[in-house]
């Protein structure tokens, strides 16, 4: 398993510092663990949905229909972790439902890696998620 120092991944990436390399899955996994711990669902979908895509400008990553923010795959993740309701990042890192891989059990990879998918919510069109997420 990764180890991710949380509190200097989460706050370098705020202050647009982290470097493009150490912006992981499972960086993406702690500053959403981080996230939650001060904000609702809704909330931190709303937050990260800024904050990511304010941290790809920083580090000439192009928010675009082919890459940057994924909206769908954001959605999925706050809602994965909030799920979690674990008391530590790591077993955020342990769920199942917070595999890299996982979004892929309830979306076809033409769909999730859609335009519509990366710029938008999409509905699964594999299997419904094992938790509630707010609406789009």
């Amino acid at each position: 398993m990764t180890t991710v120092d949380v509190e200097t991944t989460y706050a370098r990436f705020r202050d647009l510092t982290l470097p493009k390399v150490a912006w992981t899955h499972e960086a993406h996994l702690a500053v959403c663990w981080k996230t939650l711990q001060a904000l609702s669902i809704a909330e931190a979908i709303d937050d990260l949905r800024v904050a990511i895509r304010s941290y790809n400008e920083a580090t000439n990553t192009p928010n675009t229909d082919s890459g940057g923010y994924h909206e769908t795959l954001t959605r999925y993740y706050v809602g994965a972790v909030a799920d979690a309701r674990a008391a530590d990042v790591e077993t955020v890192f342990a769920d199942p439902t917070c595999r890299r891989r996982a979004p892929l059990d309830h979306w076809t990879r033409d769909r999730l890696m859609s335009v519509e998918g990366r710029l938008g919510w999409v509905e699964p069109d594999l299997a419904p998620l094992p938790f509630t997420l707010p609406p789009a």
